[in-house]
């Protein structure tokens, strides 16, 4: 008869979870309060949510239409101009509202950390980042055209990623601000007499003396702060007038091999 009882009690208590579960499934488990513009689907659940299955993307639909997102309100108002978002969504790969967009607010212990991957663009729009970006103002950019992600990544826009030793290799003598070398915040050109250490008259003496009056690309030969690799780029220029040959720039080996050689 007592274990009856029992059966009977937890038969009833699991008959009420399961019923409030279908009528009331706001009172079960929710991970925080929606957001401010859904709060009045606060005791809804199904207006989002399919039994089992969780939300989906249809759902979401239902109210806002692709095409419409962040040009018109779920009512058909338009948007201002000054509040409208960059109407992005009508490029993505498919409907995945839930890969970025969470309504609830949530307690700490279920908040998910909205990130947009830009894996869901199509790949006709995955690099005009201005499409949805503002085009960066300061100096350093207002010089520069081409595409962003010669410098940076999608994953973050900084650090960039632009690899300055395919022109000159920077070491603890030459680790100074963009300015020093490209004035004006111009990119395409540098002089290197913006050191102290570089003035016009001392580089034009220092390469006469050896017989060098073509000297005012410096890269040609100078790739980093070492003289010997310098002499050696030199070399290949003076070989490839003679011969047609291809100056390279020497392999960290070469120049491991020629620093032993100098200690000794």
């Amino acid at each position: 008869m007592k274990s009856k009882t029992i059966t009977l009690v937890v038969a009833a208590n699991l008959l009420v979870l399961v019923l409030l579960a279908i009528f009331m499934p706001q009172l079960m488990i929710s991970p925080g309060k929606l957001i401010d513009a859904h709060e009045t689907l606060s005791t809804d659940c199904f207006a989002c949510h399919t039994p089992f299955l969780g939300s989906s993307p249809e759902r979401c639909i239902a109210c806002h239409a692709v095409a419409d997102i962040g040009l018109v309100t779920t009512k058909g108002v338009a948007i201002d101009r000054e509040k409208k978002n960059v109407a992005f969504h009508q490029k993505l790969r498919e409907e995945d509202c839930v890969a970025c967009h969470s309504d609830h607010k949530g307690v700490k212990a279920f908040r998910p950390i909205g990130q947009f991957s830009h894996a869901l663009l199509a790949s006709d729009v995955n690099e005009q980042c201005d499409s949805c970006h503002s085009k960066p103002g300061d100096g350093l950019h207002q010089k520069i055209s081409g595409n962003c992600g010669s410098c940076h990544t999608q994953e973050a826009w900084t650090p960039a990623t632009f690899d300055h030793d395919q022109y000159f290799r920077f070491d603890r003598h030459h680790d100074t601000e963009c300015v020093t070398c490209h004035m004006n915040n111009d990119y395409n050109n540098y002089t290197c007499y913006g050191c102290h250490e570089h003035s016009r008259s001392k580089i034009r003496e220092e390469h006469v003396e050896e017989g060098i009056y073509d000297y005012e690309n410096c890269v040609e030969c100078h790739r980093s702060g070492d003289e010997d690799e310098a002499e050696y780029l030199w070399r290949q220029r003076r070989m490839q007038s003679v011969n047609g040959g291809v100056i390279r720039p020497r392999s960290q080996s070469e120049r491991g091999e020629r620093r032993e050689h100098d200690d000794d």
